[in-house]
C-alpha cells in the first residue's frame, strides 16, 4: 500500500496503538494505597513512556518518548506547568524520604518550566524549582536546586545540597558538599539563552502531538485522573 492512503492508515494504525503506560501504583506493605496519576488534559504523555502512581502532571508538560515515572516506592511526585521530560530521563524516589514544599511534602517536585534533558535521572528526594535546565546524561539525588540554575551534561548534584538561584553546575561536576555548591558560579549568558531555547521549542509539542495522537488512552486499558 502506498501514496497518501498509504500514509494516512499508518498514521491512524500507529495512533491508535502506541500508547503510554499510565498505571497505578502495585499495591506493598510500604505503599498500601493505589494513586492513580493525575495528569492535565493539555499535558502530552509520548508512547512508550510510563507513568505510575501518585503523580501530578500539570498543564502544558511534554512527556517525551521512553521516559519513566515511577512513583510506586517514593511518593509523591510533582511536575509543574510547562516543564519537558526529554527521552529517556528517568524519576524515580526513595522509601519515605521527601522535602517540604508549602504544607506538603513530595518524593520529587519540579516547578514550572524545568528542563530534564535526554538521558537525565531524577530521584527523591529532590526539589527542583522553576526553570532550571539538567543536561544530558546529569543526575540530580538528595538536593535542592534552586530558580534558574543550569546543570550541565554529566554532572551530578547530591549527598543534601541545595543549590542556590541561577547557580552553574560546569559539565561533569560532582556537587557532592555544600562548600562546592556554595562556590558554584552564576549562570552564563550563553546558558541562559540555550535554556530559554529549549523552553520555547518544548513548549510547542504538547499541543502539536495532540493533534497527532488525538485522544490519549492508556496501553494497559486502565483509567486515570484527566482532568
Amino acid at each position: 500500500m502506498g501514496g497518501k492512503k498509504g500514509q494516512s492508515y499508518m498514521s491512524r494504525k500507529q495512533s491508535s496503538c502506541f500508547k503510554p503506560f499510565i498505571s497505578p501504583n502495585p499495591i506493598t506493605s510500604f505503599n498500601p494505597v493505589q494513586r492513580f496519576p493525575k495528569i492535565d488534559k493539555t499535558a502530552f504523555i509520548s508512547p512508550f513512556s510510563s507513568v505510575i502512581g501518585d503523580v501530578i502532571i500539570r498543564n502544558n508538560v511534554f512527556v517525551a518518548p521512553n521516559v519513566s515515572i515511577r512513583a510506586d516506592e517514593g511518593t509523591p511526585f510533582y511536575i509543574g506547568s510547562n516543564t519537558n521530560i526529554q527521552d529517556g530521563v528517568i524519576l524515580h524516589g526513595l522509601l519515605n524520604r521527601r522535602f517540604k514544599v508549602g504544607r506538603k511534602k513530595y518524593s520529587i517536585f519540579l516547578g514550572n518550566e524545568v528542563s530534564l534533558a535526554h538521558g537525565a535521572l531524577v530521584h527523591g528526594p529532590c526539589l527542583i524549582e522553576d526553570k532550571v535546565f539538567v543536561g544530558f546524561n546529569a543526575i540530580v539525588y538528595n538536593a535542592i536546586v534552586g530558580k534558574g540554575s543550569f546543570i550541565s551534561y554529566n554532572a551530578v548534584v547530591t549527598n543534601g545540597v541545595r543549590i542556590a538561584r541561577n547557580r552553574f553546575v560546569p559539565p561533569g561536576a560532582n556537587i557532592d558538599t555544600q562548600e562546592k555548591a556554595d562556590a558554584l558560579p552564576r549562570v552564563p549568558k550563553d546558558s541562559k539563552e540555550f535554556a530559554r531555547e529549549v523552553q520555547r521549542v518544548n513548549q510547542e509539542f504538547p499541543a502539536a502531538y495532540q493533534l497527532l495522537f488525538g485522544e490519549k488512552r492508556c496501553s494497559c486499558g486502565l483509567a486515570y485522573d484527566d482532568h
